[in-house]
């Protein structure tokens, strides 16, 4: 009996193992299947840092160059004369050029002295000599308008509508920073206003005997400015007698209040805070029409020379053109060559 019983346990036993392993059979695929799927689904943290980096790398500006757009180049009038092309001996960048003796006339220097050209701000010394030889109050205060805003050109100015300076202040402005507002505010506060100004401008260009000379208004933004260069040097020399114009224009800099607060403004024509150089009267100018002009006063080697650039091409070139013509003129003072350089007409 204890046999039987005994074999009956023993037969149990191997049938709960056999369905065991058959059990454990079956299983393995199913893990295996579900391994693998496992395997190739991410988790859901990896799910949300792979979306964030998709997103970075979506939002990430482009590496690579943008188009960079092309401005057509608006030529001058002195380019669309072709003065460009007079070649000179010191291989100027401007198209007009001319230097002369303060006391003598003696030409030393020129090149298409005759051209008329838009002359840009050193329209501001004529309007420069119409305030000083008017004989206005220089204290009196005046104030920027609307009818000062450059509707022309755009050009954009320190002085907003409202602002109170002097008239002293305005002509500061007008020959040092070249402000375009503070000119034509000058030439609306003169008596008969704007008209009146011009008129006068064009009146004193005729009592220097500046022939080639029209002006349309006190701020050089009009094209229809026109001057030449030997015109231009007859200016300068008379503008060289008002020892306010010499010392406004050559001031390297100054401070205004400009509204509520205090504004600092800079010589435009650098070379005056050059030790290099003795200025005694400065002009700058420019517009596209113009090209970059320079009209100065300066004395060296022991001469007082008046200096007339129009219609450079590019920012520096202007000044570029005058280190030219000084050393130049340096290594020839006293040579019988100086004097003898005339190109174009």
């Amino acid at each position: 009996m204890r046999s039987a019983r005994g074999l009956r346990s023993w037969w149990w036993v191997l049938g709960v193992f056999a369905l065991a392993l058959s059990m454990a059979a079956s299983a393995a695929p199913r893990s295996a299947k579900a391994s693998q799927r496992s395997a190739e689904r991410p988790t859901a943290g990896k799910s949300v840092r792979q979306a964030k980096a998709n997103r970075a790398a979506r939002s990430k500006p482009s590496t690579r160059r943008a188009a960079v757009k092309t401005v057509p180049h608006r030529p001058s009038i002195g380019e669309l004369q072709g003065l460009h092309a007079t070649d000179d001996p010191l291989d100027l960048k401007s198209s007009v050029a001319f230097v002369i003796d303060q006391d003598t006339d003696q030409v030393l220097f020129s090149k298409n002295p005759d051209a008329v050209l838009p002359i840009a701000s050193i329209t501001k010394l004529m309007t420069a000599m119409v305030v000083t030889e008017g004989g206005q109050d220089l204290d009196e205060p005046l104030t920027v308008s609307a009818e000062d805003i450059d509707t022309e050109k755009g050009s954009r100015s320190r002085l907003s509508v409202g602002t109170r300076l002097t008239r002293g202040e305005m002509l500061h402005l007008a020959l040092m920073s070249s402000e375009n507002r503070a000119a034509n505010a000058l030439g609306r506060h003169y008596p008969g206003g704007l008209p009146a100004f011009v008129a006068a401008m064009n009146a004193t260009a005729k009592l220097l005997g500046m022939t080639d000379t029209h002006y349309v208004e006190p701020t050089g933004l009009s094209s229809k400015n026109r001057s030449s260069a030997r015109d231009l040097s007859l200016l300068v020399k008379a503008a060289y007698e008002k020892p306010l114009i010499r010392e406004l224009s050559t001031s390297p800099g100054a401070e205004f209040e400009v509204g509520r607060r205090m504004q600092e403004f800079r010589n435009t024509n650098r070379l005056v805070r050059n030790p290099s150089w003795d200025i005694g009267l400065q002009k700058t100018g420019y517009i596209v029409e113009a090209g970059r002009c320079l009209v100065m006063q300066a004395e060296l080697a022991g001469r007082k020379l008046i200096m007339v650039l129009l219609d450079s091409a590019g920012k520096y070139s202007r000044l570029g053109d005058a280190e030219r013509i000084r050393r130049w003129l340096l290594e020839h003072t006293g040579a019988a060559t100086v004097g003898a350089i005339e190109r174009g007409g």
